[in-house]
């Protein structure tokens, strides 16, 4: 059977995985109804893919002359903070479908994967999708990619890509706009005519190169890897080629991809994109050799992190009262075993910085963006860990005696009206804009701006643009650090006593600033209950009751009006957080303390 191999690439929520559910219901992939690629609770919830799949169909041309052919698909996250997946994907397959939304067009992480995919010399056959929505604009999208590809330097023959258009939610591909369609099948033809059929040098010796990792608690780490010659059996001693050195290895189970299903086999041949078991130590870049004269494929290099903060043991008042695992050595385990998969997350173990820190011991963990670490902290919750973290901050590079910083491209797609005040938080914050384009009374306005001027923004951006904003960044490199940025302007709501919280109370706090608790919530000293718009912070008492007397009088019982509570979510409390606080998290809830509790100790440290 003849293979191709190729993954969907694409900004955030441009339709990938809907694009993908929909090839593999038309073509027997999917038996059950409702089930999806996005098969993660947390996938489901927020409507992204954070973790790239595997899937395969078998289909069947139009062209008598052309046997079924398997076709192995890679579904790949569009966050920029899970961009380190879809550059090691890139390298296991042979084409690339870059989906575009027909109304939004090129956007920040549709130029990061493009730009990875024309450098590898892969030829994309382009997608607009979407394009039944009102708005769309086809054409002018389709002027838009070109641009693109020639300014990220693609040649002449990467330029001069197939398009194809779609509308993913109803199954439907066409190949010139105008046409009748009924299925997807006009996309699999240009597939099949376009993307060469994965190297079939089954005669020469295996070689393979693993591009992610997985993890199964019976079989422990697993490799995804794509054989480029030979056979690869089960129960076979293979040759592990990496960075330090070659190493000896045997394959204990090995599977291919049906559907969304993995098959277990006894042998794959060449092209094929398999999953194995039996090598503990795998890891992504690695090449499988049948024996040490078997070349080394080319390291699969994995972008750097970007940020780091401390996770810490709970040490709050409310400690063990919702967590099954709140001590230190089950969070340490806990992060070992991210380790195993999570290939964009560094951790910092190391004993000798415990020993530094007067409060509880921690371990310094690195990540792509706050996206990446808050999903981490969502699981992690989700199983029965507690915890806190501290704010995270931007790591600093020295070059050269230069101090540098990771810089990210923001584009913002904003109403006119909020234009203004967005260019102005945006300079504060040493952002620099690059470029500003008018489009029916929506801006886009791109800049350039430091990690750390961008960290915390997003909550107020959705404030200034009355939720009408989108926006969205990728990282483009370190570059001289931009020196002092302040952020923030407002001062933190203290709790200086245990209770709990009363409505009376908040109505009179909520006048001060916006509150992060409701009625009926259980505080301790030192937690943060809200912020204060102007100024300092403010120790408060929000479980002060209405004084009651025997004696009436007209107005004294009037209703009280609060205003919503900014419910703290993960992201959120990342975002809002100062430097001398934690982000408390336990299974129910997302808290804000002070590191130090009581005023008096907040007093002695400061001095």
């Amino acid at each position: 059977m003849e293979i191709r191999n190729i993954a969907i690439i694409a900004h955030v929520d441009h339709g990938k995985t809907t694009l993908t559910d929909a090839l593999m219901k038309q073509n027997g992939g999917l038996q059950d109804e409702g089930v999806s690629m996005d098969s993660n609770d947390l996938e489901k919830e927020r409507g992204i893919t954070i973790y790239s799949k595997n899937t395969s169909i078998n289909y069947p041309s139009k062209d008598s002359g052309r046997p079924t052919t398997k076709i192995n698909i890679v579904d790949t996250p569009g966050h920029a903070d899970f961009g380190s997946e879809v550059e090691r994907v890139l390298r296991a397959i042979d084409s690339v479908l870059l989906l575009v939304d027909a109304v939004e067009g090129p956007m920040p992480q549709t130029r990061f994967v493009l730009k990875k995919s024309l450098e590898l010399g892969l030829k994309p056959i382009v997608v607009i999708n979407k394009i039944d929505k009102p708005a769309a604009d086809a054409n002018r999208v389709h002027s838009e990619i070109l641009d693109l590809f020639f300014e990220l330097g693609a040649s002449e023959e990467q330029a001069n890509f197939e398009t194809v258009y779609a509308i993913g939610r109803q199954g439907l591909a066409f190949r010139h706009l105008g046409d009748k369609s009924i299925d997807l099948s006009p996309l699999l033809e240009v597939i099949l005519e376009k993307v060469s059929p994965a190297s079939i040098n089954e005669e020469r010796k295996m070689s393979a190169q693993v591009f992610n990792l997985g993890y199964d608690n019976f079989l422990g780490r697993l490799a995804v890897a794509r054989i480029y010659s030979g056979k690869i059996k089960t129960s076979s001693q293979v040759f592990v080629k990496g960075e330090n050195g070659t190493r000896k290895g045997k394959i204990a189970k090995l599977f291919v991809f049906e559907g969304i299903n993995r098959k277990e086999t006894d042998f794959a041949t060449s092209g094929d994109i398999i999953l194995l078991a039996g090598i503990p130590d795998i890891y992504i870049g690695e090449t499988l050799c049948e024996d040490e004269s078997v070349e080394q494929l080319p390291h699969i290099a994995i972008d750097e992190p970007t940020l780091s903060l401390n996770f810490l043991v709970n040490d709050s008042p409310f400690v063990g009262l919702e967590g099954k695992y709140v001590t230190s050595r089950q969070i340490k385990e806990r992060l070992e075993k991210e380790l195993e998969i999570n290939v964009g997350l560094k951790v910092d173990f190391s004993p000798d910085q415990n020993s530094q820190q007067s409060g509880p011991s921690f371990f310094k963990v690195y990540g792509r963006g706050e996206l990446h670490i808050a999903i981490l902290l969502e699981n992690m919750r989700r199983e029965g860990f507690e915890m806190q973290v501290s704010q995270p901050e931007v790591i600093i590079k020295e070059k050269d005696g230069v101090k540098t910083e990771p810089y990210e491209e923001l584009v913002i797609d904003v109403p006119m009206e909020f234009s203004g005040s967005v260019i102005e938080k945006i300079s504060k914050r040493r952002g620099t804009m690059k470029d500003m384009v008018e489009k029916e009374g929506i801006a886009r306005i791109i800049f350039d701006i430091p990690t750390r001027g961008l960290l915390g923004y997003r909550s107020e951006f959705i404030i200034d643009t009355k939720g009408e904003g989108i926006m969205s960044s990728r990282v483009t490199g370190f570059k001289e650090s931009a020196g002092e940025i302040k952020k923030r302007e407002y001062g933190s709501m203290v709790s200086m006593v245990a209770g709990k919280v009363v409505a009376f109370s908040l109505a009179n706090l909520q006048e001060r600033g916006i509150l992060y608790v409701v009625h009926g919530t259980e505080v301790y000293e030192g937690m943060v209950v809200g912020n204060v718009l102007k100024g300092d912070d403010m120790s408060v008492n929000p479980t002060k009751g209405k004084q009651l007397t025997n004696m009436r009088a007209s107005g004294n019982d009037e209703a009280i009006t609060l205003n919503p509570a900014f419910i703290l979510s993960i992201e959120r409390g990342l975002e809002v957080m100062n430097v001398d606080e934690y982000l408390e998290i336990t299974p129910k809830s997302v808290r804000l303390r002070k590191k130090y509790l009581t005023e008096l100790d907040r007093a002695r440290a400061k001095r």
